[in-house]
């Protein structure tokens, strides 16, 4: 028996104004054929309809809200976009049924709006891609980045000649994703961009519609979304900048994983000054004090730059000292390197590689004792674990809310060979070593 392919949803289109609207009607529905979907030339064979406004003058916005009004009268589906999209309110007042209102150009929150009113039905005969991309990753994680650039100029970095300065993903664009990712099989979504703190800063004022609520371009609104989407939610790439003590409530709810990645890159005040970073170690060390009394299974990971240009040995034993009292949970640690391009290699002060390797030794041993002694102390608790792999012969590796996939430590399991990869279990620790945990899952 022939297998009966489903039928696209079709898509109708009012569209007003001048020609850049006719413009920017035409992208949208190219977008909605790549998408897959058909489109109606009237009201009667629609599933859902678009409006193009024009809002230029009064007489072609009373144009657009008489459109509104017949394609709502001979449909009932009506998406509202394009000019007049800036006064959402005048619109829902009058028609209190639109769908969705979305402004000029804003080409992305329409296709969102579309495929949430009229759902592309799946088929693996005539969709080359899944919904949630063409992933390099196992199925069960998802990388999401919310935004591309930076607005720091550290001396030792060319991120921002390279990506330019940040740009910011629209919050619903990006909640879109998540959904879609956890719909596809993803548990875990890791946070990623340049400066994950600073998302939001170039659209602060640009609020987006999500679920029928406003969500605010800001790490802490993004974070508590994307927290009611997925199981795990973890955070990288945090710069310690004052709000993110809002984050951390989140994570003593259980919305976001208690994680913070958080690139440190020294604490002696002299390299951080030479390295264009803010130089406050001592408020960062109240502040990790907070973060534990709030959120006390907190993991702090981190990643620091030795031998920088113009660092004396005494700036280092600050570093190792700093560590000390810190106390970091993942600690990673890198030998300065000149990049082409970059300001610290006209820095006077570059420090020999000899010194550098044995520094680099020194860092390593320091936090590997800290790490060795802080997972030791997880023996005999409980913790929550992920499944990345199940062997054939009956074990398995994961990893805990503390562990960040390819950067961090392990869960070794005995006796896993019923878990399958993505679970997310209890697990009972019964021993550690210097990076990794060792355990049984727990009956029942």
């Amino acid at each position: 028996m022939a297998t009966k392919l489903p039928e696209a949803p079709r898509v109708g289109m009012v569209s007003l104004g001048c020609p850049k609207n006719l413009v920017d009607s035409e992208r949208i529905l190219t977008k909605l054929r790549s998408d897959g979907y058909a489109m109606s030339p009237d009201y009667a064979g629609a599933d859902v309809v678009l409006v193009n406004t024009c809002g230029f003058l009064d007489s072609a916005k009373e144009e657009s809200l008489e459109a509104i009004g017949e394609a709502i009268a001979e449909n009932g589906r009506v998406i509202v976009t394009g000019c007049m999209g800036k006064e959402a309110e005048v619109i829902r007042q009058r028609f209190p049924n639109v769908l969705a209102v979305t402004g000029a150009h804003q080409y992305e929150e329409v296709v969102g709006a579309v495929h949430e009113a009229a759902p592309m039905p799946p088929s693996p005969f005539v969709n080359l891609v899944p919904d949630a991309g063409l992933k390099l990753t196992p199925r069960h994680y998802s990388y999401l980045k919310i935004s591309e650039g930076c607005n720091h100029r550290c001396a030792f970095c060319i991120i921002p000649s390279l990506r330019g300065d940040l740009v910011s993903r629209r919050p619903d664009a990006i909640l879109r994703e998540a959904e879609k990712l956890v719909e596809a099989g993803t548990k875990e979504l890791l946070v990623i961009s340049q400066d994950t703190s600073a998302y939001g800063v170039d659209i602060r004022k640009e609020p987006r519609m999500w679920k029928g609520q406003e969500v605010v371009p800001h790490m802490t609104d993004l974070a508590r979304e994307l927290g009611k989407i997925a199981p795990w939610v973890r955070l990288h790439y945090v710069y310690p900048y004052p709000h993110v003590d809002h984050v951390i409530p989140l994570m003593a709810e259980g919305l976001v994983l208690p994680y913070l990645d958080i690139p440190f890159q020294h604490a002696s005040p002299s390299v951080l000054r030479s390295m264009k970073r803010p130089a406050n170690e001592a408020k960062v060390l109240e502040r990790l004090k907070n973060w534990r009394s709030i959120a006390p299974d907190i993991t702090i990971r981190s990643t620091f730059v030795v031998g920088f240009p113009g660092e004396t040995e005494a700036d280092f034993q600050y570093l190792l000292d700093w560590l000390d009292e810190a106390q970091l949970d993942r600690v990673g640690a890198f030998r300065f390197e000149p990049v082409e391009g970059a300001s610290a290699n006209d820095l006077p002060g570059a420090v020999p590689e000899e010194i550098k390797e044995e520094r680099y030794a020194r860092i390593m041993e320091k936090t590997a004792a800290i790490s060795a002694a802080k997972l030791q102390a997880k023996v005999g608790r409980t913790l929550e674990v992920i499944v990345d792999e199940v062997d054939p012969e009956g074990g398995a590796t994961g990893r805990s809310q503390a562990d960040a996939p390819e950067i961090d430590g392990q869960v070794f399991l005995r006796d896993a060979g019923h878990l399958k990869q993505g679970d997310i279990i209890q697990v009972e620790i019964e021993d550690a070593d210097e990076h990794d945990l060792y355990g049984a899952p727990v009956a029942g």
